[in-house]
């Protein structure tokens, strides 16, 4: 259907919201990628088979939903496939709405049950319900699970709500009302005033403020203007904005097209990482959607508003991910920084006025013009307004997306919807920010998360990024692996990064091979700020926070690395030795069953011992032990 009027395409949404609520149930099945991987796709189509077994009637579409309602007959089950549920530890998910029941880990072997007990008999399969890790009590939906109901969700709203493949799924969850209300009832300058009045600050690190950006651009000289989505998420163990491309395609491109309005720009662009095939495919989708709908290209709707746009996939270089440098790319050139001077709201892609905005601050926009700047202010810190995205990575019991107001601390997201450390083990440190964040140590835990104060604690917000990190963590070793990281993504353009993290690197590899000396601690430290000061773009100026960050809080074990020649945390293999400590081993075999090479051995319920010669210092009996008997030197 293709809608020549706003008013056309708001009957359409009325029509479809109607036939959405009177659906009495909805099967929902993650198809994030975590959950993809994990078999959800063949749960799936467990599901759609043994329901047309059991001769129930499902509804895959919402227009299959309409066409039952328009010929009188009764409305059924709607069985589909959603966007990422947030949970990915805990994957496949089934929900099943209204009765709130989440259920989690899903095989296609256990679809009859899930049918034949919940869908036909109204019960609960209690064997694929989330089991509290503390009171071990089953619990039945995420209304009930801590995950779910310490979150704030926002720009995840949508995320495992609605088809990301079905225009008419977000029109019926009032998709594009925000677009309509811009076009039929507000300037530009009005639209541009209200994500002002909501202090949306830019989500991919920076934290510019979003409405600033759009100012400087709509003022500057040139055309055609260019807007463009920043997707190309490099940090390790991040990936919010594939989720949120994956889960809400449509919103983000209505957060492009209010920014286009506002600002005044004709063509746009989806910066991708090619690593993202599901995030590419459903966004390619949502795009050929919206064009056949008439919500892309000239006269949107019938107005005098046109935008269009493609999407352009990156190679995965980190470096890409900075402005001037991603524009580069854009352009089919090496992907090379250029001097800030230079602003991209003057002179970005083809050296015409261009925005540049994530993912995630796009989809803050759709919901800023749904509900108001007033109200997104009303959320948050006074500097930092809002909520944020993490993917809650490490060493933490619920890994996955979390989405928090901005000022919640980093201990009430660890130990909330993080659900606390693995085995109870005490907790180390947490990064923020991604391979040029900090890392912060347990006295930093109470710390308010926003752009000002991670910078202060000498970390930074980065793009959303949280890896958390239990006592096995050689902070020496995690400098070491994110030197490396970045060294290996420098673009190499200027020599205080190109040539000073090459140096930064072997000095840190130094230490974690037991060649550290007294003075490599002040090489370390002056070769750091060196690059900081020294370097062309983001990469290199907050490339040395990982080091300095530890070298703050945890001394001790640089120290450690080069007086005592140890690693505490039994990470650096050249520098530890594995023993047992007699008074506390109670000879259970734990050790020896887990360890690779047999050098741990013993009779049962005697005093075992660690092979020095075999031992390969993996740290395995580490691990498994539940006693302390294992020791490292």
């Amino acid at each position: 259907m293709r809608f020549a009027s706003t008013e056309a395409l708001a009957q359409r949404a009325q029509e479809l919201a109607a036939a959405r609520a009177t659906v009495p149930r909805q099967v929902l099945v993650c198809a994030g990628t975590g959950c993809v991987a994990a078999g959800s796709l063949e749960v799936y189509d467990a599901l759609v088979a043994t329901c047309r077994e059991r001769q129930i009637p499902a509804d895959l579409q919402l227009t299959d939903c309409l066409h039952r309602q328009g010929a009188g007959a009764p409305a059924g089950t709607r069985l589909f496939r959603s966007g990422c549920h947030g949970f990915c530890e805990k994957g496949p998910l089934v929900h099943v709405l209204p009765d709130d029941i989440l259920y989690t880990g899903v095989e296609p072997r256990d679809v009859p049950a899930i049918v034949d007990e919940t869908l036909l008999g109204g019960r609960l399969v209690e064997k694929r319900l989330l089991r509290d890790p503390v009171t071990r009590q089953r619990l039945k939906g995420r209304e009930d699970t801590p995950f779910y109901a310490l979150q704030t969700r926002v720009a995840l709203q949508h995320c495992g709500v609605v088809d990301p493949e079905s225009l008419d799924d977000y029109l019926a969850v009032g998709g594009f009302a925000a677009l309509r209300q811009a076009l039929t009832e507000m300037t530009p300058e009005e639209v541009l005033l209200e994500v002002e009045r909501s202090g949306l600050r830019g989500r991919g690190g920076a934290g510019f403020p979003t409405a600033r950006k759009w100012r400087s651009c709509r003022k500057a000289a040139g055309s055609p203007k260019y807007m463009i989505c920043n997707g190309d998420e490099g940090d390790p163990g991040a990936f919010m904005d594939r989720s949120l491309l994956e889960g809400d395609p449509f919103g983000v491109i209505e957060g492009m097209l209010l920014g286009a309005y506002a600002v005044g720009c004709t063509e746009g662009y989806f910066y991708v990482r090619n690593e993202y095939p599901l995030a590419l495919t459903r966004l390619q989708r949502a795009i050929d959607l919206m064009r056949q709908a008439g919500l892309l290209g000239e006269r949107i709707l019938g107005c005098d508003f046109s935008f269009d746009v493609q999407i352009s996939r990156g190679g995965g270089a980190f470096v890409c991910g900075e402005s001037s440098a991603l524009m580069r790319s854009l352009e089919g050139k090496v992907g090379e920084p250029r001097a800030k001077y230079v602003h991209a709201t003057d002179r970005g892609l083809y050296d015409r006025p261009t925005v540049l905005n994530n993912v995630e601050t796009l989809i803050c926009v759709t919901r800023i013009l749904e509900r108001g700047g007033a109200w997104f202010a009303s959320i948050g810190t006074p500097g930092s307004k809002g909520t944020k995205v993490f993917s809650l990575v490490g060493k933490v019991r619920n890994t996955g997306l979390v989405e928090v107001p901005m000022g919640t601390t980093l201990r009430e997201v660890v130990y909330g919807p993080g659900g606390g450390i693995i085995g109870d083990r005490p907790f180390k440190a947490v990064q923020t920010g991604g391979p040029s964040g900090g890392c912060l140590p347990e006295s930093q835990l109470d710390l308010p998360i926003d752009f000002e104060e991670l910078t202060r604690a000498g970390s930074m917000m980065g793009s959303g990024g949280l890896i958390v990190m239990d006592r096995r963590t050689c902070m020496v070793d995690i400098a070491r692996y994110f030197i490396h990281f970045l060294l290996e993504e420098s673009c190499g353009k200027c020599v205080p990064c190109r040539e000073g993290l090459r140096q930064l690197h072997t000095l840190l590899v130094d230490l974690v091979e037991g060649r550290g000396t007294p003075g490599h601690l002040p090489q370390i430290e002056e070769l750091a700020q060196g690059i900081a000061l020294g370097s062309l773009c983001a990469l290199g100026q907050s490339a040395a926070n990982p080091v300095l960050s530890t070298l703050k809080y945890f001394r001790e074990e640089y120290e450690s690395h080069i007086n005592e020649k140890r690693c505490p945390a039994g990470i650096c293999r050249k520098l530890i030795t594995f023993s047992v400590t007699a008074e506390n081993c109670t000879g259970c075999t734990l050790c020896a069953r887990v360890c690779p090479t047999g050098a741990a051995r013993g009779e049962k319920k005697q005093v075992h011992t660690i092979d020095p010669e075999t031992c390969i210092q993996c740290g395995a009996c580490y691990d498994a032990c539940r006693f302390d008997a294992i020791a490292i030197r």
